[in-house]
């Protein structure tokens, strides 16, 4: 054939934004678009086998190789597909942006739908100028008689085309990297970029390095003391042409679902759980998903989701496909029929994409839910680690609420776990129980109607502004010890909840649970905890030993409540209305400084203490103001954490009272 010169043309229905160093933003997806277009090639080759268009050799393996050379300065790509001729070169290389692969399902269409096509938009080849000042093609098309054509641009503005010297079907392209990408031909790194996007291509890859001296044949002694040669290893591909993700769940065992967990993330420990991902019908989506073992207090909550096409790497994470609270998931989804746009790295915003969001987020509640039910005890020994994630996406997405929402289960105050409908059914059946058994036993029932977790909330009004139940919860088990072990003693139970999470979560209940109110347990004392007093006794040690208190704290504004708790060991506890402590942690978040929070603290005393009994029977002795300040101190200890100054105050009370006792 004659040499041929000419320029590049431009299709204009499919112009695209192929300035030469914009074409993409990660300048290494050039190797992820070669070697597409290598199995692209390959595929093509096989539909046309299928077809019975032509035959192949049975052991010939299909395969593409990728030869890193420093010393020249070069990369070659070379499949052994279809190849390519003349006019197919200037119709699919010369015409950028006309996509040889829609052009060939077009003509194909319904004569072959075994596998996928990966190309859709013509630019990848072009990808190779973003690193390269000169590219070369060598091919030699699958049909009789074809005769081989040499390709060549410079800058991917003009080309030269001519008969080339190529014996072999298939095709090689060649980059002549300029100055700036030479590392691209040295062989670590450019395997570290094709195990980065080809790891999992769907035909071997072999890189090869022609300036690496080859293996020699290795003499090994053996134990017997005879000898034997060992021949250097055949070259194996750095990819794996079936990915666990594409076999059905049935054929996975766990110890290729953590073999492949460790090869693809590289994590040392072992995942909780998984789910394999395997629909076919609206749309093909196929892959895995684990939970990992996380350290929260060391490690990101942020896990790595490889999205591929046709076992291309994509991208990691777009939030577009995994919600946000499920990032903290690794794992690998394939996805077909994804909307890509012309870098194959971003995904168009439309329904389809919501769709897949949606199949995603089902699949990871259903997997939940379903060892909610059969699997109870490892979902138990997994919770402590999900629950933040689980709790924020209920938070995040009303659909995966709505489908968690029987499966959230809580740890009480004796570390066993219960979901919320089991806990009001046994609160029920346990009131039930009490009222049938009583019979006369008035003490009983009194107890089983206000108790807090059973019955409507009967705190005084300005405690409680409505009728709901009450639902008690814990955030601090050793700071808040004294309500515990009150609640314990009268045979009550109480949520713990001591995560960052729990907070904006509690709220988050009660919109699902309209008639039950969640309360911290130190927000009030309930009268399940209390004895009687009359009128005229509470009203008149709470008038002395407010005045006492006020005085001795230097503090006009301090308020003081008075009970006889049944636990005469506890001497005083603070309260704190949940609606004044919500709020104030609200005006925290919005950076409002600690001294403008209005307060509603109570420091209430318990009557039935022998301390509280001294100081309402000798407020004038000399440590009466020392126990005072201690019994302050010691309320606010078990409600929260003090300031520097009442830290040094408390600690010097304590060392005066001790050696009030050795005197």
């Amino acid at each position: 054939m004659n040499t041929e010169h000419g320029n590049l043309t431009m299709n204009s229905e499919n112009m695209f934004p192929i300035i030469k160093k914009w074409l993409y933003s990660d300048h290494d997806i050039f190797f992820r678009e070669m070697i597409s277009n290598g199995c692209d090639a390959i595929t093509k080759l096989k539909k046309l086998e299928l077809m019975g268009e032509t035959q192949l050799d049975p052991e010939e393996e299909l395969r593409i190789d990728v030869t890193a050379d420093a010393e020249n300065k070069l990369l070659r790509f070379e499949d052994n597909g279809l190849g390519m001729t003349a006019e197919e070169v200037k119709k699919y290389i010369n015409d950028i942006a006309f996509s040889g692969a829609a052009d060939f399902l077009n003509t194909y269409k319904d004569k072959a739908t075994e596998d996928q096509i990966i190309g859709h938009f013509g630019l990848g080849f072009y990808s190779a100028f973003m690193v390269a000042d000169r590219v070369t093609i060598d091919t030699l098309s699958w049909q009789e008689g074809a005769e081989p054509v040499h390709w060549e641009s410079e800058g991917g503005i003009s080309f030269s085309l001519e008969a080339g010297d190529r014996t072999k079907r298939g095709t090689a392209v060649t980059l002549y990297l300029s100055e700036d990408s030479l590392q691209f031909a040295n062989e670590w790194r450019a395997r570290e970029v094709l195990e980065k996007y080809c790891a999992f291509m769907p035909y071997p890859i072999y890189l090869t390095d022609p300036n690496k001296k080859p293996e020699e044949p290795k003499t090994v002694k053996n134990a017997d003391g005879t000898e034997t040669v060992k021949e250097p290893e055949a070259p194996k591909p750095i990819n794996d042409t079936e990915p666990l993700w594409l076999k059905t769940p049935s054929a996975c065992t766990d110890d290729e679902y953590k073999a492949f967990y460790r090869k693809v993330f590289r994590d040392y420990k072992e995942p909780l759980f998984w789910i394999h991902l395997n629909m076919d019908y609206p749309f093909n989506l196929k892959g895995i998903l684990y939970f990992p073992k996380l350290n929260l207090e060391t490690e990101p909550a942020e896990g790595t989701v490889k999205l591929f096409s046709n076992q291309v790497f994509i991208a990691d994470n777009i939030k577009e496909v995994i919600p946000e609270y499920l990032l903290l998931l690794k794992g690998t989804i394939d996805c077909p029929d994804l909307p890509l746009n012309v870098s194959r790295s971003a995904l168009q915003n439309d329904g389809f994409v919501k769709k897949i969001s949606d199949y995603i987020t089902k699949k990871v509640a259903d997997k939940l839910t379903g060892m909610f039910n059969v699997e109870r005890e490892n979902y138990e020994k997994y919770w402590g680690d999900i629950h933040p994630f689980i709790k924020y996406g209920c938070m995040k997405d009303n659909k995966f609420s709505d489908k968690m929402k029987k499966a959230v289960i809580y740890k009480d105050l004796d570390g066993k776990y219960t979901s919320l409908d089991e806990y009001l059914e046994a609160h029920g059946k346990a009131a039930k129980k009490d009222e049938e058994g009583a019979e006369g036993e008035a003490k009983t029932d009194e107890a089983a109607e206000t108790s807090p977790e059973t019955a409507e909330a009967e705190a005084p009004e300005e405690d409680y502004k409505d009728r709901r139940t009450v639902i008690y919860y814990v955030t601090d088990a050793s700071r808040q010890a004294a309500y515990v072990q009150m609640f314990k003693k009268e045979g009550l139970n109480a949520f713990l909840f001591d995560h960052a999470i729990d907070e904006p979560f509690v709220t988050h209940l009660e919109m699902q649970y309209p008639d039950y109110h969640f309360c911290r347990i130190d927000s009030a004392v309930d009268k399940a905890f209390t004895e009687e007093m009359s009128e005229e006794e509470t009203k008149a040690q709470t008038e002395q030993l407010t005045g006492f208190f006020r005085k001795t704290l230097n503090d006009d504004k301090l308020k003081v409540g008075v009970q006889r708790f049944k636990d005469a060991s506890v001497a005083s506890v603070m309260t704190l209305s949940e609606e004044s402590r919500r709020m104030n942690e609200m005006m925290k978040m919005y950076g409002l400084a600690e001294n403008e929070l209005p307060t509603d603290e109570t420091l209430v005393l318990n009557s039935g203490n022998p301390l509280v009994q001294y100081l309402t029977a000798h407020p004038e002795s000399k440590n009466a103001s020392l126990i005072a300040e201690q019994l302050y101190a010691l309320a606010l200890l078990g409600h929260r954490a003090l300031t520097p100054e009442e830290m040094t105050r408390f600690a010097a009370n304590a060392q005066a009272l001790m050696q009030e006792l050795i005197k």
